[in-house]
């Protein structure tokens, strides 16, 4: 094994930034309630849907589609999260056997292609089979890839902020994705939205995926400088273990990362789900101005967490952001009543910065836990909980459907912010067979 260097190679910024790019396109999920918002039933001046339009074909620009409920442009995106989800183990071992550059790309261009397929077959199947079924299966396979090797670059003193980095493209995507969606499907219509974006996005994945590569044979990443060795994660909060995938599961602190997982995606989901229709009543077409705030807090929050986590602890960070997210949950239906724009952005805001930051903080838990050495497997198994924690999305749209607000989805999210906040407060990492136990001050 190689002498650590005095600092990380350019290559390892190249890596970060291409996984950056390749995120920036997997991340259209985010900008989904844009879609949701063309394709939902229109409320009548009653404020309840206009439930007898469901099914009719439109026209004009959009000729050929249908309106579709609510609880139907919630399923697209619920199985898109669930697919990913489940795709990111085979995604991770596609990582950690053929490299990088074959899972960004080969998830790209399932993407790509999932969004022309949605815009051509211009019916809900359509969408299910490509946004919901292709789309997920390219997210899970391409967001597999870029983190895990950018992490392989850089120390653990490191990982709060380079995983931020590269899964901040996810969430930054709808900060462009949304406006430009909604430029798009005024000027082309629903199709020409998904084909354009389709394209482009194979054209970007194809470029920025053959960037990222592991280090070289050997490589030891530089350890941080004598003056920033307080700041960083104690001894006793890292593994000097690489735990294979077999011997993961079989720790409870394994399920107990999926539960952290289901809990902070939950309630993130909820949120981006219908940010463009809970803004709506108050910003009318301009309601995709929340859509792409949210997502720059999205991105922020990776970035942001990702640092702090890396001076403050994860279970710190995970508690600190979960504990207000819960407060502004609680908070919502109130502020939603008010009519507050500035409250709405506000309490958004601090959602998707949550959410945000558990994207951030749960690759660099599974590697303080498990190791970095078989972080794509090893992670992909963890990310099943944030697929699991689709349900809230899904039930959100229900309990829309039947009452006509959120506001019982609100309460439920909360709920469970706060219970994972007293699972991560007790959860520490595994000592492996033979393991000598580091103390918290070595």
């Amino acid at each position: 094994m190689a002498a650590p260097l005095d600092k990380v190679p350019g290559k390892a910024w190249v890596v970060t930034f291409a996984g950056t790019a390749v995120n920036l396109c997997l991340g259209i999920l985010y900008a989904w309630s844009v879609w949701g918002a063309a394709l939902t039933v229109p409320k009548m001046p009653d404020g309840k849907f206009n439930e007898s339009m469901i099914g009719t074909t439109m026209t004009g620009i959009n000729a050929g589609w249908t309106f579709l409920s609510n609880a139907q442009v919630a399923t697209p995106f619920s199985l898109c999260v669930i697919i990913f989800a489940l795709l990111m183990i085979p995604g991770g071992r596609i990582q950690d056997k053929y490299g990088p550059k074959v899972g960004a790309t080969l998830g790209g261009l399932f993407l790509a292609a999932g969004c022309i397929v949605a815009g051509l077959m211009k019916s809900y199947t359509g969408l299910i089979l490509g946004f919901g079924v292709m789309g997920g299966i390219g997210m899970g396979i391409g967001y597999a890839a870029p983190t895990p090797a950018a992490l392989k670059w850089f120390g653990p003193h490191k990982r709060g902020l380079i995983a931020g980095l590269v899964v901040g493209g996810y969430g930054g995507a709808a900060l462009y994705i949304a406006p430009l969606a909604k430029w798009l499907i005024a000027d082309y219509g629903l199709t020409g939205s998904f084909v354009i974006l389709g394209v482009v996005f194979a054209i970007v994945v194809i470029i920025a995926g053959q960037l990222l590569a592991w280090p070289p044979a050997g490589y030891v990443p530089p350890p941080p400088p004598t003056s920033k060795l307080v700041a960083s994660p104690s001894k006793a909060a890292l593994t000097t273990v690489d735990w294979p995938a077999s011997e993961m599961v079989k720790t409870w602190q394994y399920y107990a990362l999926v539960l952290l997982f289901i809990g902070t995606t939950q309630s993130g989901l909820l949120i981006i789900a219908f940010a463009a229709p809970l803004a709506a009543p108050l910003l009318g077409a301009a309601a995709w101005t929340l859509v792409s705030f949210g997502g720059a807090i999205n991105a922020l929050g990776r970035v942001g967490t990702g640092v702090y986590s890396d001076k403050i602890g994860r279970a710190n960070a995970f508690t600190v952001n979960c504990l207000i997210s819960a407060i502004c949950l609680f908070l919502m239906p109130t502020i939603i009543a008010a009519k507050s724009v500035f409250l709405l952005f506000l309490a958004v805001g601090i959602a998707y910065w949550q959410y945000g930051g558990g994207l951030a903080l749960m690759p660099s838990y599974t590697a303080d836990f498990f190791g970095a050495k078989n972080l794509g497997f090893n992670y992909g198994l963890v990310f099943i909980g944030w697929g699991l924690g689709f349900f809230m999305a899904r039930l959100g749209g229900t309990i829309r459907d039947i009452t006509g607000d959120l506001n019982y989805a609100f309460y439920l999210s909360g709920l469970v912010l706060i219970i994972v906040v007293v699972l991560a407060r007790i959860s520490k990492r595994p000592q492996a067979h033979g393991e000598k136990v580091a103390t918290a001050t070595s």
